[in-house]
């Protein structure tokens, strides 16, 4: 499954590798490239008002292309689309209050919220509902 452009280009969350500490627990990752089984992602720069973790069961999510998560970002501090074997930055690298990007994204919270509920909110009404994520698995 592809997203809308509007979609890829809001923020993106799960670019978890298992070895951030903003995304401890990231469990084991796999021989094949699919990344760990979960990730825990949680906010090493903005950790005021932060709720729980948010558990992604990341290979439950595989049916989706990579590039509906994942990106990059260019020589010109721009975002820059996925490309297959890339190395996954944090997503908090960006998504953080000090580095500058529009308010809908500009903390981890704020993209998660954006790229989880976006696509949560289209596929079941149900999957939006905090627990869903906020919830240890």
């Amino acid at each position: 499954m592809r997203f809308p452009s509007y979609f890829v280009a809001t923020a993106i969350l799960f670019a978890a590798c298992g070895t951030h500490p903003a995304l401890a627990d990231a469990g084991k990752e796999d021989s094949g490239g699919k990344g760990p089984e979960q990730v825990v992602i949680k906010s090493a720069i903005d950790t005021e008002k932060v709720a729980k973790p948010a558990y992604l069961p990341h290979r439950l999510h595989q049916w989706l292309d990579c590039d509906g998560c994942h990106h990059g970002k260019g020589p010109d501090k721009k975002k820059s689309a996925y490309v297959a074997g890339q190395k996954i930055e944090p997503c908090e690298a960006c998504h953080n209050s000090k580095a500058g990007m529009p308010e809908r994204i500009a903390t981890l919270k704020r993209a998660g919220h954006t790229l989880c509920m976006e696509c949560h909110l289209q596929q079941d009404k149900e999957l939006a509902k905090c627990g869903v994520c906020h919830n240890k698995k």
